[in-house]
Order: structure tokens, then C-alpha cells, then sequence
């Protein structure tokens, strides 16, 4: 079996005195789409920053590619190729569409995503690239953050929680951009409340519950109970996320 892309080992991560993460081990192969799911407080969006290395972690705790990334500061993992599409989206609301987007190009990586890519790939917001991010509405936005962080040209693109606050069909729009860069032979790391679309996407599923891994495998080999206990904890299917 080759080495994966990325690899978590015995990751802990903490807040001061709280830990957020516990012996968190986790891969992400070549091509492969790892889905993240959990309720509010789970350690999630905890798990993608560290990975981003914009939370401090051991070096040896993650690698990219067998080489030690744990401890190195955000704007290197990005030139190691690892992109985060935060929560929330964050653009600069000062900037305009195309402003934000080559934001995401200062890393200097070689690669297919060029600005023509990104508005190829999302022609809506090509028609707006010189309106400002605070003009555009909640779905461009999220278009505008996933083609900044494509704009680094990375091996690994990060989502966190893309659909939050969307409507379905933004959503369903979302997630077939998702495919598509895919295609391109992207892996994917994204994280999602709503299992039915994160199962819908992925390869592998890990659920977390109270910072730890409660369940790991491909969403086919996996009930819609076991997903459920280790989502809340319970033995019943009462209450089962959607």
C-alpha cells in the first residue's frame, strides 16, 4: 500500500488547559475525499486548523507526503501545498472578487488554477469580479473563498463547513464544483454537519465526538446506527442527524 498524501498520528491539540483533540489519527490518500462529521464542539474545524497549521501541533503529529508539517506556521503549509477554506468564509471585504481571489496565489505554487480556472469553473462570480466580497451574496462568497484557496494550486484543499447558512440549491451547486475539482486529481478534507451529504461525497468518513475518533470507514460499510451512536453517543436512532 503507498504512503498517504497526509498522514495524523497521535495528534492532541489544546486551548490552554483545555484539550480540544485527543490521539487523533487520521490519512488522506491521493485522489481520496475524507468527510469530517460531528455535532458543534467536536473538534472538527480544531482538526482542519491543525492541519492548516494555524493551531500548534508536535511536528511528527502530521506529514505531508512522510515529511514532518506539525510545527511549521500556516503560510508554509500553504506553499507545501495544503489550502483551508475557512468557516465563515472570511473574505476581505475591502477587496474586490478578483482582489480576493489572487490573494490566494501569493504562495506562488505551480498549476492548473489561474483566474481563467476559477472563473470557469464559477462563472457567476466571474461576471462580478469587480464587485466588492461585502456585495456578493452568501453562496458567491463561498464560491469566491474555495477559488482563493484553489488560487494557491495545493495537493490538498481543506473545506470547512462550505453549506453552513446556504440554501440546498446553492448547496447541491457547491458540491458539484466539488466533483469537478476533484476531478483534477484533488483530495479533499471536508468537514460537514449534515452526514447525508458528507456521506454522499466521501471515500472514508471519521466522525468525531468530544475531541476522539468515535467511528472511521467508507460510508458503505457503515449502518445509519453506528453512524448515529458514535455522532451523539447513543444506542437508539432516535433524533438521527439528516
Amino acid at each position: 500500500m503507498s504512503a498517504p498524501l497526509l498522514k495524523v498520528e497521535q495528534l492532541n491539540v489544546r486551548y490552554g488547559a483545555f484539550q480540544a483533540l485527543f490521539d487523533i489519527e487520521l490519512r488522506v490518500g491521493e485522489g481520496e475525499c475524507i468527510a469530517l462529521v460531528g455535532s458543534n464542539g467536536a473538534g472538527k474545524s480544531t482538526l482542519l486548523k491543525s492541519m492548516a497549521g494555524l493551531l500548534a501541533s508536535s511536528p511528527r503529529a502530521i506529514r505531508l507526503l512522510d515529511e514532518p508539517i506539525g510545527g511549521l506556521a500556516a503560510e508554509r503549509v500553504v506553499k507545501r501545498g495544503i489550502a483551508l477554506v475557512p468557516e465563515g468564509r472570511r473574505l476581505f471585504p475591502s477587496l474586490t472578487v478578483e482582489e480576493n481571489l489572487l490573494m490566494g496565489a501569493r504562495a506562488r505554487r505551480p498549476g492548473v488554477w489561474t483566474l481563467d480556472r476559477i472563473y470557469s469553473l464559477f462563472p457567476n462570480i466571474a461576471e462580478r469580479r469587480r464587485n466588492m466580497g461585502s456585495a456578493l451574496s452568501g453562496g458567491q462568497q463561498q464560491m469566491v473563498a474555495i477559488g482563493r484557496a484553489l488560487m494557491s494550486n495545493p495537493r490538498l484543499l481543506l473545506c470547512d463547513e462550505i453549506s453552513l447558512g446556504l440554501a440546498p440549491a446553492v448547496i447541491r451547486e457547491l458540491y458539484q464544483r466539488l466533483t469537478a475539482i476533484r476531478a483534477e486529481g484533488m483530495s479533499l478534507v471536508v468537514v460537514e454537519q449534515d452526514i447525508s451529504q458528507a456521506v454522499a461525497v466521501a471515500d472514508r468518513l471519521y466522525c468525531l465526538r468530544s475531541g476522539r475518533i468515535a467511528l472511521e470507514g467508507p460510508p458503505a460499510q457503515l449502518s445509519r446506527q453506528a453512524i448515529t451512536q458514535a455522532y451523539f453517543g447513543l444506542e437508539t436512532l432516535d433524533h438521527a442527524p439528516s
